[in-house]
């Protein structure tokens, strides 16, 4: 099949076009960037995803099977208005439009199914906010207009590539022999997918009949606690790693922040939980998770290949430590 995908120049997209490269499959990117790094057998468009006649001229006169999209711009915000308007260059001209949602569709709670509710269209956040509104825009369009779309719904997103300081963060403390800071008791739940899962997952999703109008919930089955992540980490990385845990109001009122920049335990990666059911992915898709051991593996040596120093500043996680030693 003919594939464009919008935005597959990084992490995700650049893994999912290697997937659908290996099934065969002939895949056109539309970035911003004039040229891209994915080889001479991958096509090249450019357009903001965010401009719609930008991207409308772009495809003029080109004909697609499928179309995954998976740009979020993470500045500016992609408006479900946007998502809408895209699928709608494409009504009756594909057989299958992915959507690259998220676990955050949901906004809050555990172990959700697929049907249930997402995010209300006031929601605080803007990327919950916008993602929630997308995929309401999206099947609207299949309920009207039969446009064939499937959404995907990860939660954390690990693996080589990952361009966000997440596992990365972890391991540069652990390698420098600093504590890692524990936020809390450390029982909060998370839930991970690695990338290659998810790729081959949105390549199944481009093939499987029967399934527009779908979404799907792609993740490991089982969500760890933030302690069971740090020491997974730390496993893979064969070496030990010591933690001091601190009261999150602490944390807070110091300043720190989730996404920073006083960063304390890997970017978002101290969130309210959101957990999800996987079962429809692994009963419609084949979804077959890899272990988050094997997967984190994999990861480190990625990043043994490509540390960044530079992304390591302790100042922040000095003057905590100091301030809860100075209280004690």
């Amino acid at each position: 099949m003919k594939v464009l995908v919008i935005g597959g120049t990084l992490f995700i997209g650049k893994e999912a076009v290697m997937q659908m490269q290996k099934a065969g499959h002939e895949v056109t990117v539309l970035h911003r960037r004039a040229e891209h790094e994915l080889g001479r057998k991958v096509g090249n468009l450019q357009a903001d995803r965010n401009d719609v006649a930008a991207v409308k001229a772009a495809v003029a006169g080109k004909t697609f099977d499928v179309v995954f999209d998976n740009a979020y711009d993470w500045e500016r915000g992609t408006p479900a208005a946007v998502i809408q308007e895209t699928a709608s260059l494409f009504n009756g001209r594909i057989s299958r439009y992915v959507f690259m949602s998220s676990v955050a569709a949901y906004a809050e709670g555990l172990n959700h199914h697929e049907g249930d509710a997402l995010a209300m269209d006031d929601h605080p956040d803007r990327y919950v906010r916008q993602k929630a509104q997308s995929e309401r825009a999206l099947f609207r369009l299949h309920q009207r207009h039969g446009t064939p779309v499937v959404t995907i719904r990860p939660p954390f997103v690990y693996g080589p590539g990952n361009p966000f300081y997440r596992e990365q963060f972890f391991w540069d403390r652990i390698r420098d022999k600093r504590p890692v800071i524990m936020p809390g008791d450390g029982r909060r739940l998370m839930q991970f997918v690695y990338v290659k899962d998810l790729a081959q997952a949105c390549v199944k999703a481009m093939e499987a009949p029967g399934i527009a109008g779908h979404a799907f919930n792609i993740a490991c089955p089982r969500p760890l606690t933030q302690a069971e992540v740090v020491d997974s980490i730390a496993a893979a990385a064969g070496k030990p790693v010591q933690t001091v845990r601190v009261p999150r109001e602490k944390i807070l009122r110091m300043g720190g922040h989730p996404h920073g920049p006083k960063l304390y335990f890997g970017t978002y990666f101290d969130i309210p939980p959101i957990t999800m059911i996987v079962a429809k992915a692994q009963r419609v898709l084949g979804l077959k998770p890899t272990p988050f051991s094997e997967g984190l593996k994999d990861t480190y040596r990625w990043y043994m290949r490509n540390r960044n120093k530079a992304e390591a500043d302790y100042s922040f996680e000095d003057a905590l430590l100091e301030r809860i030693r100075a209280a004690s």
